[in-house]
């Protein structure tokens, strides 16, 4: 791979580190990722217009870097990578600067391929998927036979409320679509948060909502519940804002993640094994969650979250 960059980018590089579909290296002092390009190709240009759009306003994303050719993409056999310069990589996004960035970037164009607002679509098929995976799968996954179907009616409890919200409750002035990213977790830190091959347009509470979740099972679930105070505090959402960003707590996207990783074996089941182990607390935080977003709207209860602790 080193020989490759050095051809198409014309960079004469002595050391590069290799990660999963991913090659790191210094250049002159400045640090590049030589990275997987995963998505469409129609979503590229995008892509782009997106990154130099955020420079404008003054948000420091990777820069894209193209190759001899002149192009964004360079093959390497079957698969296209992307060349990113990145600087401060360790840089950390709170809440509260999630929420200023969420400030600057307000999307209003609805056929953008970027757009990814159609969670009950998504979570329909992906929940179809798992369950029809689950059929197939043999008794050696035991922890994850013997958690599925609550987290499969979990992420139903999710699109219920979500597809019940869409359908009853317009959009006001305080429910945006922004700047938001296909995963987020704790800390954020803006090698991953700020990296444009991540970025997607979605509502805003999507990012608020995964933040919140990935501090509650990765890091402490009482600093959990206090950023989710603080988020509330700073920021006035409209009814449907308030009411999707609950869905998105309910959807288990934790699970999922880990559970795909672990039929991928990239991960042990030990891994799926440590949220099983928090699952009251998590029915507490939703419960908690839910009172605490009732300070500011009316959302909709759910009696079984609320009524069991």
């Amino acid at each position: 791979m080193k020989e490759i960059i050095n051809y198409y980018y014309n960079f004469d590089i002595d050391d590069i580190e290799e990660f999963e579909y991913c090659y790191n290296f210094l250049f002159q002092r400045n640090e590049y990722y030589f990275v997987y390009y995963n998505r469409s190709i129609e979503e590229l240009d995008e892509i782009i217009k997106l990154s130099k759009y955020l420079k404008e306003q003054s948000i420091d994303c990777h820069e894209i870097i193209i190759n001899i050719e002149k192009n964004i993409l360079t093959k390497v056999g079957d698969y296209n990578y992307i060349l990113l310069k990145v600087t401060n990589k360790d840089e950390i996004f709170d809440i509260f600067a999630i929420n200023e960035i969420n400030n600057k970037v307000i999307v209003n164009n609805n056929k953008s391929k970027l757009n990814r607002y159609n969670w009950i679509d998504l979570w329909i098929k992906k929940v179809d998927y798992y369950e029809y995976q689950i059929r197939e799968l043999g008794l050696e996954k035991r922890a994850i036979i013997s958690s599925f179907s609550y987290y499969i009616g979990l992420a139903e409890n999710a699109i219920s409320y979500a597809n019940k919200t869409i359908s009853t409750i317009p959009l006001s002035n305080n429910d945006r679509i922004t700047l938001s990213n296909r995963r987020i977790g704790y800390p954020n830190i803006k090698l991953n948060y700020l990296n444009p091959l991540s970025f997607i347009y979605d509502f805003e509470v999507r990012n608020i909502a995964e933040y919140l979740k990935s501090i509650f099972f990765f890091y402490s679930t009482n600093d959990a519940f206090e950023e989710l105070i603080s988020y509330l505090k700073i920021k006035k959402l409209g009814l449907f804002s308030y009411q999707m960003l609950y869905a998105r707590l309910l959807y288990p996207t934790y699970y999922f993640d880990i559970y795909d990783q672990v039929m991928n074996k990239q991960k042990s089941e030990d891994e799926i094994i440590k949220i099983i182990k928090k699952v009251q607390d998590y029915e507490l935080f939703l419960k908690k969650a839910y009172l605490e977003i009732s300070k500011y709207a009316n959302i909709e209860k759910i009696d079984w979250i609320i009524n069991q602790h």
